[in-house]
C-alpha cells in the first residue's frame, strides 16, 4: 500500500531518520472520537499483595509504579531516587500487576518510604469504583522542574526514557522515543474538564508552534480556542509515567495559502500555542529540512494513536505506535497510482510525498 503524505513542508528526525508531521494513524472525516479504554473491567487499585506472591526474606512484595522500585535490589525506594533503568513488559498477560507500568517489588522489613502507599494485605483485591478515564485528566502531582525552553531538535530516543518496553510486537513506540509527537485535541466544552476529543497528530517545530495537517484544523480557523495540544503523551490510558505530559491551548491557526480541501493539495497548517512548552527528556522539537533536500532512497517514521484498520471497525491505539516506511520516488508513485481507479491521466501533485508500498506494512495495518 502506498501512503501519500500531503506536503513537502514536513518535519524530519535529522539527520538520518525521517518523520512526517501529518502522519497520525487516523485521518479523514472518519476520525475516532476519543481514546478508548484498555479494559472494560474496573481497576483493582494499588497492587494487591496476592498478585506478586511472597517476598521471601525481604518482607512483603507488592505492586508499585516502576520508578518506586530499585531494579538492582528489587526493593521499594523513594520516587525521586529512580535512576532511569529497567525493562517494562507491556504485554498485560505477562505482568502480575494491574498495569504494565507497575512491577512487583519487595518492601523492606524496616518499613517503606513515606511517599509509597501500603497495599491492602487482605486476600480480597481492592476495587476502584472510579476507573481511569479514556483520556486522563491533567496531573495534579508535582512534576520535575523544567530546565528551560527546547534548544535542540530531532533527538530520537530509540531506547526510550526511564525504561525500555519489551513485548512490543505491535509497533509500539518507546516512551519518549519521538519527543516532538503531539496529540491534537478538541475541547469538550466543559470548563472544569481537562479531557478532549482526539482529532489528529502533529509535530512540535518550536516550543510554541505545532505543524499538522490543514484538513484537521481548517474548520477551526475562526475558533482556535476550541483546540488544545498535548505533548509528552505515550499511553493514553494512564498517568503512571514519571514524566507527565503538558497541554497548551491553541491561539492561532495558520493554514497553507495553497491548501485545497477537495484534493488536499498543500495539506499543511501551523498551530500557535498560548505559551511555549517546557523542555523535558521526553519533550522536544523536530528539525525542519532545507527546501532543496531530497528525500528519495530514505526511510521515514509515521507515528500516532489512530485506528489500526480503515473504516469504523478500526480501533484507536492506546500506546503511541510507529511504523518505518521507505520513501517512494515521485515518478514511481505516480505510475503505481495510475494503475488504480485514478486512471492513466492522473497527475500526482508536487506537494505529495509517497511512502510505503510494502505488503501488510502501513499506518492502517500496523501488525506484522
Amino acid at each position: 500500500m502506498l501512503i501519500l503524505f500531503r506536503s513537502r513542508i514536513l518535519s524530519w528526525a535529522c539527520p538520518v531518520l525521517l518523520f512526517f508531521a501529518s502522519s497520525s494513524l487516523s485521518q479523514s472525516e472518519d476520525f475516532f472520537d476519543g481514546f478508548e479504554e484498555v479494559t472494560k473491567e474496573p481497576s483493582k487499585g494499588y497492587g494487591a499483595t496476592f498478585a506478586c506472591g511472597e517476598g521471601d526474606d525481604k518482607g512483603i512484595r507488592t505492586c508499585v509504579d516502576y520508578y518506586n522500585c530499585d531494579p538492582k535490589t528489587n526493593t521499594i525506594i523513594s520516587s525521586g531516587d529512580y535512576d532511569g533503568t529497567g525493562l517494562i513488559d507491556i504485554r498485560i498477560q505477562s505482568n502480575r500487576c494491574d498495569h504494565p507500568l507497575q512491577v512487583c517489588c519487595d518492601i523492606p522489613k524496616g518499613g517503606i518510604p513515606p511517599d509509597v502507599k501500603l497495599p491492602n494485605t487482605s486476600t480480597d483485591p481492592m476495587v476502584n469504583p472510579n476507573p481511569e478515564p479514556g483520556i486522563p485528566p491533567d496531573r495534579s502531582t508535582p512534576s520535575p522542574n523544567p530546565v528551560g525552553t527546547v534548544s535542540y531538535c530531532g533527538i530520537r530516543n530509540e531506547n526510550g526514557i526511564d525504561f525500555k518496553i519489551t513485548g512490543d510486537r505491535n509497533n509500539e513506540a518507546q516512551f519518549g522515543e519521538f519527543p516532538w509527537m503531539v496529540a491534537l485535541l478538541r475541547k469538550t466544552g466543559e470548563p472544569t474538564s481537562s479531557e478532549g476529543l482526539a482529532l489528529c497528530g502533529g509535530s512540535l517545530i518550536t516550543p510554541n508552534v505545532v505543524l499538522t495537517g490543514a484538513h484537521c484544523v481548517s474548520k477551526f480557523q475562526n475558533q482556535p480556542s476550541d483546540l488544545k495540544v498535548r505533548v509528552g503523551e505515550w499511553d493514553t490510558q494512564t498517568t503512571r509515567e514519571r514524566l507527565p505530559y503538558q497541554e497548551r491551548d491553541v491561539v492561532q491557526i495558520v493554514v497553507h495559502e495553497g491548501f485545497r480541501a477537495n484534493n488536499l493539495f498543500n495539506d499543511v497548517a501551523l498551530l500557535v500555542l498560548a505559551s511555549p512548552v517546557d523542555k523535558y527528556d521526553h519533550i522536544g522539537t523536530i528539525c525542519l529540512p532545507s527546501q532543496n533536500l531530497q528525500f528519495t532512497s530514505r526511510d521515514c517514521f509515521a507515528t500516532g494513536w489512530g485506528k489500526d484498520v480503515f473504516g469504523r471497525k478500526g480501533q484507536p491505539q492506546v500506546i503511541l505506535k510507529k511504523i518505518q516506511l521507505p520513501i517512494v520516488p515521485h515518478n514511481i508513485c505516480q505510475d503505481s497510482l495510475r494503475k488504480t481507479r485514478l486512471g492513466l491521466a492522473f497527475a500526482l501533485h508536487s506537494s505529495f510525498i509517497c511512502a510505503g508500498g510494502e505488503p501488510g506494512k502501513d499506518t492502517c495495518t500496523v501488525r506484522k
